[in-house]
């Protein structure tokens, strides 16, 4: 995609550059284990099936029926083993179970230690969240600055209103993490 050749455009690119960021943030925030189970926990997960590499939830049902407890039912029976071999190999610290049909997987309390771990990775993730906003602006600076036929005025005030989104963004993911951190370190 080219970059936007005049300021509203460019104003609006930045925009939706740094609420992308901050959805994919969002988005793999959710993945981070906390006391809690949900079914997105188990979303990087990889099956080997049918000679390819697929996501978890395109072949089975994951379900959360317990607080402390996640469920895999494999649509084709015959791929609960690679299943079951993928939440292992996962790097998730999960332990599945299988009974031929279902797959249990019980969440062990965290440790002080593990929740520590999290907190560290939370803020690892927010920091690459805040660096994609960061360029999304300096991004958007560096484009204000080629276009031509515009007054000195309005690439300030375009500059100015591209700061503030900037300064939006980092609060929305300030507000994530601090969220991510009380649910990680509640136990």
């Amino acid at each position: 995609m080219s970059t936007p050749d005049n300021l509203p455009d460019i104003q609006k690119h930045s925009k939706q550059l740094m609420q992308k960021a901050v959805d994919n943030t969002k988005r793999e925030l959710a993945t981070i284990r906390s006391g809690k189970a949900t079914t997105s926990l188990l979303d990087t997960v990889k099956v080997e099936a049918y000679g390819q590499h697929l996501p978890l939830n395109q072949v089975g049902t994951v379900a959360a029926p317990e607080p402390r407890m996640l469920t895999v039912q494999p649509w084709d029976k015959s791929l609960i083993g690679a299943v079951e071999k993928a939440i292992m190999t996962a790097d998730l610290g999960l332990n599945p179970a299988n009974d031929g049909t279902l797959i249990r997987i019980p969440l062990p309390p965290l440790t002080e230690e593990r929740r520590r771990e999290l907190v560290k990775i939370v803020h690892k993730l927010a920091e690459e969240g805040r660096i994609a906003v960061r360029h999304a602006r300096e991004d958007a600076r560096a484009g204000i600055k080629k276009v031509e036929h515009v007054s000195d005025d309005d690439k300030r005030r375009t500059e100015v209103e591209v700061q503030k989104l900037h300064d939006d963004a980092i609060g929305q993911l300030e507000n994530l993490v601090k969220a991510k951190e009380e649910e990680i370190m509640e136990v």
